[in-house]
């Protein structure tokens, strides 16, 4: 059973959001990279750029496949993980944690309610 944190928001696209004030972390779930096996290539958006939810932000790639991420927010990258395109592994072994992809400035905090709970997120993967 792949981990679901409660202090998360979940997109039905399978990417977790943690929000602190205005900005928004955003990463892949656990049930994400189980699916895609070993990640072997990750691909960051550039700082500084301006996003609308939905639009794709970045690329993963896995020995079996490559997968879009999309943001879930409207708003700006204002930080990416450097670690990852060293160690893409991480998005495997830690994808809560070291494996994080992105934060976000939030442009529009009306959107965060359109976000999955973790109980939704849970049903969507069960």
């Amino acid at each position: 059973m792949s981990e679901v944190r409660d202090d998360l928001k979940y997109t039905k696209t399978h990417e977790w959001v943690k929000i602190e004030g205005n900005v928004a972390r955003i990463g892949i779930t656990d049930h994400a990279q189980s699916e895609l096996t070993d990640v072997v290539f990750v691909e960051l958006p550039e700082i500084g750029k301006e996003v609308k939810k939905g639009e794709e932000v970045c690329t993963i790639e896995s020995v079996k496949s490559v997968a879009e991420v999309y943001s879930p927010l409207t708003g700006k990258i204002v930080n990416v993980n450097k670690e990852l395109e060293n160690s893409p592994e991480k998005l495997n072994k830690s994808p809560y944690d070291e494996g994080w992809l992105f934060e976000m400035e939030i442009k529009d905090e009306k959107e965060i309610d359109d976000l999955l709970s973790p109980d939704d997120y849970r049903k969507l993967i069960s």
